[in-house]
């Protein structure tokens, strides 16, 4: 800053004195800015069309209320639970999640529209030239770069436009929550009450009771088919996923259903190439058939599913952040985010029929950790 400008600088006592719009003004000759015009829409206030004006961009705004408390309650209290396609009810599980895209697209159009709209069609044009320098600011800048914060809040009029403010606010605050949920909607839910079972630690694989079969079934594409798996179905390095069949759903095309979709029922079954050594975890050396293990396909860092499987390496991997699991170590992680090993699930042959059931559900809970977890 030159001297002749230091001469010009008021004291901290004479900035005390100053209006508002001395700072501004002197403000903006100290930092080198020129003002070229600034033109209200509306120069009378109180106008039919600046009422107008203030009542449509309003209306924007409540449209983005309105909006977001719909987010609210399609999110809390639509049907989310999965309906097979065939049962009642169904067709409003199939509307919840086109419901909530909907609801939060039109409380974020909304609330961009309104500011939009209120930019262009209420605040004065304005057009200033400024010289920027480099250096720290003064006491000086300070006090009139806040004046000038001010003056542009009290310019754009929203103090006076109470409906402006109002909707905003509202529409603000409900937005707010609306994407609020998002972080807290998973703690709203007890997670004991994920299923039926009543705790988050069992999966598909549970038998009801101890007499109970449950098969390994194949996904041949279509639902409604049963293609259960003999040990002799895989050879040796190969692998497929698997899921859970009762004697009890056969023909049951909900139950069928409801199978292959429920999360946390996928398992890889693999077989290993005779000879391969194999170090089992503590506690499941029975697990596995022969060379058949069967691990839970649901990754342990965020739930993706582990398809790919290197039968050299013994390496299964996580395609969405590269987890990697050695199945050769009891599916332990040894590269990527995961930092627990799949769950392998205990199984046998049916001396009965000769295909591969399971012998009972996993002992440790599948998928990404939650804070209840102990394992």
């Amino acid at each position: 800053m030159s001297d002749s400008h230091e001469k010009k600088t008021p004291s901290d006592a004479e900035l005390a004195e100053l209006s508002r719009d001395e700072l501004v003004t002197l403000g903006l000759a100290a930092d080198g800015v020129v003002l070229k015009h600034r033109d209200p829409h509306f120069p009378v206030p109180g106008t039919r069309a600046e009422r107008r004006t203030e009542r449509a961009v309003a209306s924007w705004f409540g449209l983005g209320a309105l909006a977001g408390l719909a987010f609210l309650g399609v999110y809390i209290f639509w049907p989310s639970h999965y309906i097979a396609p065939d049962q009642p009810g169904s067709f409003w599980y199939d509307l919840y999640t086109p419901m909530v895209g909907l609801t939060l697209g039109l409380s974020i159009l909304g609330i961009g529209v309104g500011v939009i709209a209120y930019a262009k069609r209420l605040l004065p044009h304005e057009v200033a030239v400024q010289d920027r320098h480099d250096g720290g600011s003064s006491e000086f800048d300070k006090e009139t770069t806040v004046a000038l914060l001010a003056d542009s809040g009290a310019k754009a009029e929203i103090g006076r436009r109470s409906l402006i403010r109002r909707s905003l606010l509202g529409a603000g605050t409900v937005f707010g929550l609306g994407v609020g949920v998002f972080a807290i909607g998973g703690l709203v839910r007890n997670p004991k009450a994920y299923d039926e079972d009543g705790a988050l630690a069992t999966s598909g694989w549970k038998k009801k009771d101890a007499k109970e079969k449950v098969f390994l079934r194949r996904d041949t594409g279509n639902p409604h088919d049963v293609v259960l798996v003999r040990p002799e179905d895989v050879e040796a390095g190969g692998f497929e996923t698997v899921f859970p069949f009762r004697e009890s759903e056969r023909g049951d095309n909900h139950a069928l259903l409801k199978a292959l979709r429920r999360s946390d029922n996928p398992v890889m079954l693999i077989r290993l190439r005779p000879g391969q050594p194999v170090t089992k975890r503590k506690g499941q050396a029975d697990f596995n058939f022969g060379d058949l293990y069967a691990y839970s396909k649901v990754c342990t860092h965020l739930g993706c599913p582990t398809s790919l499987f290197e039968q050299q390496t013994g390496r299964l991997l996580c395609p969405c952040h590269q987890s990697q699991f050695d199945v050769f170590t009891y599916a332990k992680p040894i590269f990527g985010p995961a930092t627990r090993s799949l769950p392998q699930l205990p199984i046998t042959v049916d001396p009965e029929t000769g295909f591969l059931v399971a012998r009972g559900d996993f002992i440790e809970p599948v998928g990404p950790a939650y804070w209840e977890r102990k394992s």
